[in-house]
């Protein structure tokens, strides 16, 4: 999703965790299968004013954001976290 900063990343992940789903964000960090999650459960972590802001921004219909993001983000924490983990500080 174009600029994706690492700090960005990591409250999202501590969001998910907060959240309850740690089972998924587990799975991202890790070697194995992802764990998917849906655009329902992304919107009601992220809240929808966040959603819509994110949209905005990346010129994407609000609708389509939440499918989008539930498909990229394990993708996303996957990649950022080789060791298992995202990099100190993300």
């Amino acid at each position: 999703m174009g600029s994706n900063n690492q700090g960005g990343l990591g409250a999202i992940v501590a969001k998910l965790q907060q959240a309850g789903l740690g089972d998924q964000v587990k799975s991202w960090l890790g070697n194995g299968q992802n764990m998917s999650i849906s655009a329902d459960q992304l919107r009601a972590v992220l809240g929808n004013d966040t959603v819509r802001q994110l949209a905005a921004r990346y010129n994407i219909p609000v609708d389509e954001l939440g499918e989008i993001l539930a498909q990229e983000l394990p993708k996303a924490v996957d990649q950022a976290s080789p060791n298992g983990h995202l990099p100190h500080g993300a």
